[in-house]
């Protein structure tokens, strides 16, 4: 079972359908099992935006595969494990408490994941208090529901996506917020954690696709990998570790050109309306302080207190 892009709002309709009639038959599968038994199936839900929809690992026949359904392949044999991928292309933390959190619910999941925020550091208006709440809201409800929860801190997105050092600061204290508030949370509940924003390997640019924003099937695999290493410390070994070597053929430079007019174009113009004017006021302040000095004045565009 996956999710779609939320392009189609029909789409969306469906996905919720689907979600209510398997929770139902869960219920039921539970209800006809001997008391005291375990349910034989393992129940993965999979929450959050673009990049565990799978998007970057695209498979020859079409469509997405991504990490979490490696993940989810490597834990138990086929027919014993069943993967609920409820994100969704471009979300933010607040969709993922409001839209995916109850549908995650529902099915009363084994295992779910919350891989979510970089969408959030590139948007025009940040609130760092409010992702920090909606998050631990998030991890509360499902450990609540007796699910085990994996978290992951956010790689810088400005050296993901080469911008000016300028451009890039601003955004890496966005990503150092939710990272902070990723961190307490994943002590604080004691969450299966994967500190992605100190791995180097994850800068490698054979991890990214044409974009620079979503993993290739290689970074897919090593993000699934390293999952699967925080989950066998804690008892919930794999039956084989996701491999790290890609399966399919690289994406041909015709391939990934054709996605940049059709798919990345089309983001970069929603990011540009949205983010790049509060991106360049930020740089400006840098530019000014830099400038001027720390204690000079006011920054550009803001009367002094």
């Amino acid at each position: 079972m996956t999710s779609t892009s939320g392009a189609d709002p029909r789409a969306e309709v469906g996905l919720r359908a689907e979600v209510g009639l398997r929770a139902e038959a869960d219920r039921q599968t539970q209800a006809d099992l001997p008391a005291g038994a375990a349910d034989p199936v393992m129940r993965f839900a999979a929450l959050g935006d673009s990049v565990t929809l799978g998007i970057g690992d695209q498979m020859p026949h079409g469509g997405w595969r991504g990490w979490a359904a490696l993940l989810a392949g490597s834990l138990a044999p086929p027919g014993q494990v069943e993967l609920c991928n409820l994100a969704r292309s471009g979300a933010l933390v607040r969709d993922v408490a409001s839209e995916q959190l109850p549908l995650a619910l529902s099915v009363r999941p084994a295992l779910a994941s919350v891989l979510v925020g970089v969408n959030d550091t590139l948007r025009g208006k940040f609130d760092p208090a409010a992702i920090a709440a909606d998050l631990e809201s998030i991890v509360a409800a499902l450990q609540h529901a007796g699910t085990v929860v994996l978290t992951a801190s956010l790689p810088d997105p400005g050296l993901l996506l080469r911008i000016p050092a300028s451009m890039r600061r601003p955004l890496a204290r966005r990503a150092h917020e939710i990272n902070a508030a990723l961190g307490q949370l994943a002590v604080r509940y004691d969450l299966v954690h994967v500190d992605l924003a100190a791995c180097p390997e994850i800068y490698d640019k054979r991890m990214w696709g044409v974009d620079r924003l979503h993993p290739s099937e290689r970074g897919h695999r090593m993000l699934a990998g390293m999952f699967a290493a925080r989950l066998a410390e804690r008892g919930m070994p794999p039956l084989a570790p996701p491999d790290p070597e890609p399966a399919n053929p690289e994406p041909s430079t015709w391939r990934q050109a054709h996605w940049m007019a059709t798919k990345g174009t089309g983001w970069m113009v929603r990011r540009s309306r949205d983010l790049l004017p509060g991106l360049l006021q930020l740089a400006l302040a840098e530019w000014w302080h830099g400038w001027r000095g720390p204690g000079t004045g006011p920054e550009p565009g803001r009367e002094a207190d």
